[in-house]
């Protein structure tokens, strides 16, 4: 169905924060996709070639290579952030106080002193600042976390998230890659983040992490593999394993309850066919069969939660992944690195001022630091 202006109402002004692959790719078509009730009105980019073939391409009316100018003169109800980490801060603050609703691409910033700074800027009501984690949504995601969160299948008990992909070299000769100060951290920040929210929006808050990380192939500051152990607030184990040296490409949660398994494998995005729910024995054949009608299929994807991100923003409500629902997220990846560059056990709401790892990922880990790419393990 098409979406359309509220009832006596306007569409609402967007615009493109960032002209490279994944705004062409998929945040302009799903904008497109939510036209009449969403009217793309300008972007912006520090390339004026760059912004001006996107422009051009996209039909879209206005090009800029200031975020301020585009702010100013074209007042957006909303940004699509798309640029590279280390200045999603600065680009987040400056359209919050200019009145502008974003939705930011993951990662979202370098840590958690950042996306605190962010969300200071958040008023009741709006303009808030959401994270894009489109895993969340689709007819597979809302099917599961009902069944889950209403005790059909049981208590969680054994849970594994797995973000398994393959980087080459050329993969990380892209300047702001592989390196703390401009991509946040490595596979467990800048890949493995999907797997994790989702993870978290399936099974609830985590309590505990304790983790190792590896620096096993690629020349870069950050990790290239890292594996941990988390506790949940419900009592469930799990194991997270986040990699870019893996041939065989995959990306899966499987959550061990007391009445069935539930798994979703893919790679970057699911539909209602990559989920399975297999039955303990002893369950009613009919109360399993149930659990199969997983309804009309509706695909995780970008146009999934700009859909639903607009409908919070006409109606002045908080989106699921912004303020703490997407903290939580970042605090765990925070953990992790913690964990592994310590040793220690992290619990949930140590991290914070006066921590090292509140201001970076890698805390002040000898061998992690900002400029050190020798083989490391931690």
């Amino acid at each position: 169905m098409t979406p359309q202006p509220e009832p006596g109402g306007r569409p609402l002004r967007a615009a493109v924060v960032g002209t490279g692959a994944i705004a062409q790719g998929a945040h302009l078509p799903a904008l497109r996709a939510l036209e009449p009730a969403v009217d793309v009105v300008a972007a912006v980019d520090v390339s004026a070639e760059s912004v001006r073939e996107f422009c051009e391409q996209g039909g879209i009316p206005h090009a800029y290579t200031s975020l301020d100018d585009l702010l100013a003169e074209q007042r957006p109800d909303f940004v699509v952030i798309c640029t590279p980490p280390a200045v999603h801060r600065e680009q987040t603050v400056a359209a919050l106080r200019a009145g502008a609703w974003v939705l930011c691409e993951k990662p979202p910033c370098p840590s958690l002193a950042d996306f605190d700074l962010m969300t200071a800027e958040e008023r009741e009501g709006g303009p808030y600042a959401a994270i894009v984690f489109q895993h969340r949504f689709g007819s597979g995601s809302a099917h599961v976390r009902r069944l889950l969160a209403s005790g059909a299948l049981g208590k969680p008990l054994v849970a594994h998230c797995q973000t398994t992909w393959y980087r080459d070299r050329a993969y990380y000769s892209v300047p702001w890659r592989g390196r703390w100060e401009t991509e946040g951290g490595g596979p467990a920040m800048g890949h493995g983040i999907h797997q994790m929210d989702h993870f978290l929006d399936l099974l609830g808050p985590w309590s505990q992490v304790q983790a190792m990380a590896g620096r096993l192939v690629h020349d870069v500051e950050t990790e290239d593999v890292s594996t941990a152990l988390v506790r949940f607030g419900n009592g469930a184990l799990g194991t997270i394993v986040n990699s870019v040296l893996s041939p065989d490409e995959v990306s899966r949660i499987r959550i061990d309850c007391e009445r069935a398994t539930v798994e979703v494998t893919h790679l970057y995005g699911h539909s209602n066919a990559d989920w399975r729910i297999t039955p303990a024995p002893g369950v009613p054949g009919t109360e399993a069969a149930a659990w199969q009608d997983f309804g009309p299929d509706t695909p995780s994807s970008h146009l999934e939660q700009l859909r639903a991100f607009t409908a919070d923003l006409r109606a002045g409500r908080r989106p699921g992944s912004s303020g703490q629902g997407g903290r939580s997220t970042l605090e765990l990846i925070s953990a992790l690195y913690k964990a592994a560059f310590t040793g220690a056990t992290v619990r949930a709401g140590e991290i914070g001022p006066g921590d090292p790892s509140y201001t970076a990922l890698h805390g002040d880990a000898p061998g992690w630091a900002p400029g050190t790419t020798t083989e490391s393990t931690a």
